[in-house]
């Protein structure tokens, strides 16, 4: 059965860091990589792309299950299960 679901694709729960926008993922492709599925999330949630000053935000997918952050190499497949709930945070760089 998993691997159909894993074939089919995997289903996400995905929110902002404020949990005010919350978007389900109903076929995660297994093969994609972190990065590309946060990068496609963001435009489909109407994430800001860009801080206050104008600089491009970079943002990490932190998997509730296990409380850490992707790495955006990690394989959609191999790092996330079907029910599985992200939360899309930015990364902000002291300077």
């Amino acid at each position: 059965m998993a691997q159909t679901e894993t074939l089919e694709g995997i289903n996400l729960t995905v929110s902002d860091v404020s949990g005010q926008k919350v978007f389900r993922v109903p076929k995660a492709p297994p093969d994609a990589t972190v990065g590309e599925l946060v990068k496609s999330l963001l435009a489909q949630m109407s994430l800001p792309a860009n801080d206050s000053d104008g600089q491009p935000l970079a943002y990490a997918a932190r998997l509730e299950r296990e409380g850490r952050h992707l790495n955006a190499a990690e394989r959609v497949g191999d790092a996330l299960e079907s029910g599985d709930k992200l939360t899309l945070q930015p990364n902000i760089d002291a300077g």
